[in-house]
Protein backbone atom coordinates (compact mmCIF):
# COMPACT_ATOMS: atom_id res chain seq x y z
CA UNK A 1 0.00 0.00 0.00
CA UNK A 2 2.78 2.48 0.71
CA UNK A 3 4.08 1.49 -2.62
CA UNK A 4 0.56 2.82 -4.41
CA UNK A 5 1.00 6.17 -2.21
CA UNK A 6 3.89 6.59 -3.79
CA UNK A 7 3.51 6.62 -6.92
CA UNK A 8 -0.13 8.51 -6.54
CA UNK A 9 1.85 11.24 -4.73
CA UNK A 10 4.82 11.56 -7.51
CA UNK A 11 1.87 12.07 -9.45
CA UNK A 12 0.48 14.33 -7.79
CA UNK A 13 3.62 16.53 -8.01
CA UNK A 14 4.42 15.89 -11.74
CA UNK A 15 1.21 17.48 -12.26
CA UNK A 16 1.70 20.88 -10.20
CA UNK A 17 5.42 21.27 -10.87
CA UNK A 18 6.59 23.92 -13.71
CA UNK A 19 7.65 22.85 -16.59
CA UNK A 20 10.76 25.02 -17.95
CA UNK A 21 10.56 26.72 -20.71
CA UNK A 22 13.87 25.54 -22.45
CA UNK A 23 14.00 27.61 -25.41
CA UNK A 24 13.69 31.13 -23.52
CA UNK A 25 15.79 30.05 -20.88
CA UNK A 26 18.32 29.43 -23.33
CA UNK A 27 17.49 32.31 -25.37
CA UNK A 28 18.34 34.71 -22.16
CA UNK A 29 21.52 32.94 -21.31
CA UNK A 30 22.35 33.51 -24.65
CA UNK A 31 21.71 37.27 -24.71
CA UNK A 32 22.87 38.01 -20.86
CA UNK A 33 26.33 35.90 -21.55
CA UNK A 34 26.79 37.86 -24.83
CA UNK A 35 25.74 41.42 -23.27
CA UNK A 36 28.98 40.53 -20.35
CA UNK A 37 31.32 39.46 -23.26
CA UNK A 38 30.10 42.48 -24.99
CA UNK A 39 31.36 44.66 -22.06
CA UNK A 40 34.24 42.95 -21.52
CA UNK A 41 35.11 43.82 -25.73
CA UNK A 42 34.04 47.96 -24.80
CA UNK A 43 36.10 47.99 -21.67
CA UNK A 44 39.21 46.27 -23.95
CA UNK A 45 38.83 49.22 -26.81
CA UNK A 46 38.13 52.06 -24.19
CA UNK A 47 41.46 50.71 -22.59
CA UNK A 48 42.83 50.16 -25.77
CA UNK A 49 42.47 54.25 -26.73
CA UNK A 50 43.19 55.57 -23.49
CA UNK A 51 46.28 53.61 -22.03
CA UNK A 52 49.15 52.42 -23.97
CA UNK A 53 48.20 49.09 -23.74
CA UNK A 54 48.57 46.31 -27.18
CA UNK A 55 45.82 44.05 -27.82
CA UNK A 56 47.91 41.24 -25.94
CA UNK A 57 48.31 43.31 -22.53
CA UNK A 58 44.84 45.09 -22.33
CA UNK A 59 43.67 41.84 -21.47
CA UNK A 60 44.21 41.48 -17.80
CA UNK A 61 43.00 45.19 -16.46
CA UNK A 62 39.89 44.33 -18.50
CA UNK A 63 39.39 41.10 -16.89
CA UNK A 64 40.17 43.19 -13.46
CA UNK A 65 37.31 45.70 -13.97
CA UNK A 66 35.29 42.88 -15.14
CA UNK A 67 35.97 41.41 -11.44
CA UNK A 68 35.34 45.11 -9.65
CA UNK A 69 31.98 45.65 -11.42
CA UNK A 70 30.74 42.22 -10.41
CA UNK A 71 31.99 42.03 -7.15
CA UNK A 72 29.88 46.03 -6.96
CA UNK A 73 26.90 44.80 -8.41
CA UNK A 74 27.06 41.68 -6.11
CA UNK A 75 27.49 43.84 -3.14
CA UNK A 76 24.39 46.18 -4.57
CA UNK A 77 22.25 42.88 -5.07
CA UNK A 78 21.97 44.06 -8.74
CA UNK A 79 23.90 40.62 -9.69
CA UNK A 80 21.63 38.36 -8.55
CA UNK A 81 18.48 39.99 -10.57
CA UNK A 82 20.86 40.00 -13.76
CA UNK A 83 21.55 35.51 -12.43
CA UNK A 84 17.58 35.17 -11.82
CA UNK A 85 16.86 36.46 -15.29
CA UNK A 86 20.31 35.51 -17.30
CA UNK A 87 20.51 31.96 -15.60
CA UNK A 88 24.19 29.92 -17.02
CA UNK A 89 24.59 33.16 -19.15
CA UNK A 90 25.64 35.09 -15.73
CA UNK A 91 27.20 32.13 -14.11
CA UNK A 92 29.40 31.06 -16.51
CA UNK A 93 31.54 33.91 -17.15
CA UNK A 94 34.62 34.98 -14.51
CA UNK A 95 32.30 37.69 -13.13
CA UNK A 96 30.11 34.41 -12.14
CA UNK A 97 32.76 33.26 -10.06
CA UNK A 98 33.31 36.67 -8.63
CA UNK A 99 29.44 36.62 -7.79
CA UNK A 100 29.94 33.10 -6.03
CA UNK A 101 32.85 34.50 -3.86
CA UNK A 102 31.30 38.24 -3.43
CA UNK A 103 27.76 36.57 -2.56
CA UNK A 104 29.79 33.84 0.13
CA UNK A 105 31.97 36.64 1.72
CA UNK A 106 28.95 38.99 2.37
CA UNK A 107 26.75 36.26 4.15
CA UNK A 108 29.41 35.23 6.21
CA UNK A 109 30.85 38.99 7.13
CA UNK A 110 29.10 39.01 10.48
CA UNK A 111 31.33 36.22 11.47
CA UNK A 112 34.41 38.65 10.93
CA UNK A 113 36.78 38.93 8.64
CA UNK A 114 39.00 35.49 9.24
CA UNK A 115 36.48 33.09 10.75
CA UNK A 116 33.26 34.61 8.04
CA UNK A 117 34.85 36.60 5.11
CA UNK A 118 37.81 34.33 4.22
CA UNK A 119 36.97 31.05 5.71
CA UNK A 120 33.43 30.88 3.79
CA UNK A 121 34.49 32.58 0.59
CA UNK A 122 36.49 29.95 -0.69
CA UNK A 123 33.81 26.81 0.27
CA UNK A 124 31.85 27.36 -2.91
CA UNK A 125 34.34 28.15 -5.21
CA UNK A 126 37.53 25.92 -3.50
CA UNK A 127 36.85 23.27 -6.07
CA UNK A 128 36.32 25.35 -9.34
CA UNK A 129 39.96 26.70 -8.39
CA UNK A 130 41.07 23.15 -8.01
CA UNK A 131 40.28 21.70 -10.69
CA UNK A 132 41.51 24.76 -12.97
CA UNK A 133 44.92 24.47 -11.24
CA UNK A 134 44.68 20.68 -11.95
CA UNK A 135 43.30 20.50 -14.98
CA UNK A 136 46.02 23.39 -16.37
CA UNK A 137 48.55 21.57 -14.73
CA UNK A 138 48.07 18.53 -16.91
CA UNK A 139 47.01 20.22 -19.72
CA UNK A 140 50.79 21.88 -19.26
CA UNK A 141 52.58 18.46 -18.79
CA UNK A 142 50.65 16.96 -21.29
CA UNK A 143 51.89 20.10 -24.37
CA UNK A 144 55.41 19.42 -22.67
CA UNK A 145 55.50 15.74 -23.41
CA UNK A 146 54.15 16.24 -26.70
CA UNK A 147 56.70 18.77 -27.93
CA UNK A 148 59.00 16.60 -26.71
CA UNK A 149 58.17 13.53 -28.68
CA UNK A 150 57.80 15.90 -31.83
CA UNK A 151 61.18 17.37 -31.76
Amino acid sequence: MTTDVKKQYQANIKLYQPKPNYGKNAVRAFLIGGFICLLGEAISDLYLMWFPLSERTVTAPMMATMILLAALFTGVGLYDKLGQFGGAGALVPVTGFTNAMASAALEHRSEGLVHGVATNMFKMVGAVIVFGVVVSYLVGLTRLLVQMLIS
